[in-house]
């Protein structure tokens, strides 16, 4: 089982746990609001996730270093 969560969280886009790590509350119960607000609303908190974890990605690649030509 600790397998499959670790696989999960490693290709996971990492959004709930960044979330929790800013706002200081655990990535467990994050996630579970996620699940809980989805079902609730019919999925719309998916499109919150998707855009969170598209931002994030944005700036991971725009803060990545590079130090020379050849690394573009």
């Amino acid at each position: 089982m600790k397998q499959v969560q670790y696989f999960l969280e490693s290709q996971a886009f990492g959004v709930c746990t960044k979330l929790g790590e800013k706002l200081g509350f655990a990535t467990s119960s994050i996630r579970l609001s996620f699940i809980y607000l989805s079902f609730l609303t019919f999925g719309s908190p998916v499109i919150v996730y998707l855009i969170m974890a598209f931002w994030l990605n944005v700036r991971k690649t725009l803060r990545r270093e590079r130090s020379t030509v050849w690394d573009v």
